[in-house]
């Protein structure tokens, strides 16, 4: 890798006009939430195959979501019908059909909900009733907030980011924020510059690419994302000084965040900005990805893979394999390689277990 030209990530296209687009489109008919049982006085809403979306999700629980409609925020409740399948019902960002209350005191519900362009997605957890959970939904770019200290960078999960949004549709964009404590970047953070990922250096003390941050995200839905601690809230005051959203500090004993977010919640800013902050997380499960497929997502495995002896080839271990050559070469950086083996590794143990 060292001397070639640097080249631009292209974002896999998933095909989801056809097939995977009906599993977001519910068949009022004959589906329902199996969690909830349905209600004498909430009648099934009569909802065409096709229709305009009139609102989108801002923030959302189990049976109610906050939905922008008309320019105003308004509580909505989730309709019973709507199809639980392998996927989340709702997400912040997911455009949806609100349809007017009925009597006095009836509040409106979200009858149906639109086809996701895009998404941001995670390996549900454990017993969960879903295979999927959507985190955010019809967004244009991921936004990794990472930092170098406190907490310190975690390149596993900053990796598994950069897979996810690509397995989505979206545009990533690395922000290594708090730029103020450290002296100099971390040397992989030339790595994925040179892969062509987008890098953003800020700071919320001193300011330092805020103004370049806010110039990336204008007109565009964009989903904060990353391990507690790392500053995503802050970011969204920097950008935005009216939001006065909660912060807490990094725990001084552990080094490692603590949560403030806890759902994820759309925010809209001036410039026509509209960005998703999320609940911070340490693990990222893959979602609809195989041990095969992650060579896939390191474009610099990728390419040298290509050349292999055998066809199949794992780049672990096999006689012949350029990847290994060109690591122990200095080719491809070695932080790299060793979250590619352990984010194979981790899916491969996935699939044992299911």
């Amino acid at each position: 890798m060292k001397g070639r030209r640097k080249k631009k990530i292209r974002v896999r296209q998933r095909d989801w006009e056809s097939d995977a687009d009906s599993s977001f489109t519910h068949d009022l008919k004959r589906h329902r939430r199996t969690d909830t049982p349905l209600s004498d006085s909430a009648p099934e809403p009569d909802i065409p195959a096709e229709f305009e979306p009139n609102g989108v999700v801002i923030a959302h629980s189990k049976k109610w979501a906050f939905v922008l409609y008309e320019d105003k925020e308004i509580r909505c409740r989730i309709s019973d019908y709507l199809q639980e399948g392998d996927s989340t019902i709702l997400a912040a960002g997911d455009r949806v059909l609100v349809a007017a209350a009925s009597g006095d005191e009836a509040e409106p519900i979200v009858a149906a909900i639109a086809p996701r362009h895009t998404r941001l997605s995670r390996l549900a957890i454990e017993h969960s009733h879903v295979s999927e959970q959507v985190i955010a939904a019809n967004v244009d770019v991921l936004v990794v907030v990472a930092t170098t200290v406190k907490p310190a960078f975690k390149q596993g999960l900053v990796d598994r980011y950069l897979i996810a949004a690509e397995v989505g549709g979206v545009e990533p964009l690395l922000c290594m924020n708090k730029s103020d404590l450290v002296e100099q970047s971390l040397p992989v953070i030339a790595t994925y510059r040179e892969l062509g990922f987008g890098v953003i250096e800020t700071s919320c003390v001193t300011g330092k690419g805020i103004g370049e941050l806010r110039s990336a995200l204008e007109k565009k839905v964009s989903v904060f994302a990353g391990q507690s601690g790392v500053g995503k809230s802050t970011l969204l005051n920097a950008l935005d000084p009216s939001l006065d959203i909660a912060t807490r500090e990094v725990s001084r004993s552990t080094e490692k965040g603590r949560h403030t977010t806890t759902v994820s919640r759309l925010y809209e800013l001036p410039g026509d900005i509209r960005i998703i902050d999320t609940p911070g997380i340490r693990q990222l499960g893959l979602w609809e990805v195989s041990p095969e497929e992650v060579a896939y997502y390191f474009p610099e495995i990728a390419e040298e893979g290509g050349r292999c002896k055998f066809r199949d080839c794992t780049h672990t271990h096999e006689p012949g394999c350029v990847v290994l050559a060109t690591v122990e070469a200095g080719g491809i950086d070695k932080r790299r390689y060793d979250s590619y083996l352990r984010i194979r590794r981790s899916i491969e143990e996935q699939d044992k277990r299911e």
